[in-house]
């Protein structure tokens, strides 16, 4: 009989448990290598990044692999928050993500959508082709794989300062993460992060999450 498997808690998980902040490095060579000194450097979270760093499916694969034997929390940030994207890192795996660009609450419910599955969402069922679902070695994945999944967006736009209450307030949403970079650009500010109308978009986004 094969064995039954649990997954590790999310990041949203340990958020909510934890006393004190997460600390947390981004891995961006794509190299499961270096994935795998980060992980145990004695952080708290690791990001492996697919939007502006050289990853795609299977080098995350492999990070993922490489960063299974360590007591962090793996987080994904795809390229951008596109439905089947989204299906293919969570079947590969990745619980939590972080998806850039979020500017409404109605563009969050639609990717909080993407990461369920129906009659929630519209996520593809392959859980027994996936190691989301350890090849359907962990039980009952099916009826609770959104209780498995944590759901970081990312504020970087004007637009979703506006509506950065409605969007922390979106159900399936577990934290906000602001891009200052794009934040800054986006207000008209480009390379100027410190001037004081990003610092105040900023802490106002804070104090939404």
């Amino acid at each position: 009989m094969p064995i039954r498997l649990e997954l590790p808690t999310t990041f949203a998980e340990r958020l909510r448990a934890s006393d004190r902040a997460l600390i947390g490095l981004w891995a961006c060579a794509g190299s499961q290598i270096t994935a795998e000194i980060v992980a145990g450097s004695g952080c708290d979270w690791v990001l492996l990044d697919a939007e502006h760093s050289p990853n795609g499916l299977e080098s995350v694969l492999a990070q993922l692999y490489a960063m299974s034997a360590y007591p962090v929390a793996p987080l994904v940030r795809p390229p951008y928050g596109d439905t089947v994207l989204i299906k293919q890192y969570l079947d590969l795996g990745a619980q939590n993500l972080l998806i850039p660009m979020v500017d409404s609450a109605e563009q969050a419910a639609e990717i909080v959508r993407a990461v369920r599955y129906p009659q929630s969402g519209v996520r593809g069922v392959g859980s027994a082709l996936a190691r989301s679902a350890r090849w359907n070695r962990v039980e009952g994945y099916l009826g609770r794989a959104s209780e498995t999944i944590s759901l970081t967006v990312q504020i970087e736009s004007a637009a979703a300062v506006a509506d950065v209450t409605r969007i922390a307030e979106t159900d399936g949403v577990d934290a906000l993460f602001v891009g200052p970079s794009d934040l800054a650009a986006s207000m008209g500010f480009l390379g100027q992060q410190s001037h004081p109308d990003v610092v105040a978009a900023v802490m106002r986004s804070i104090e939404a999450g």
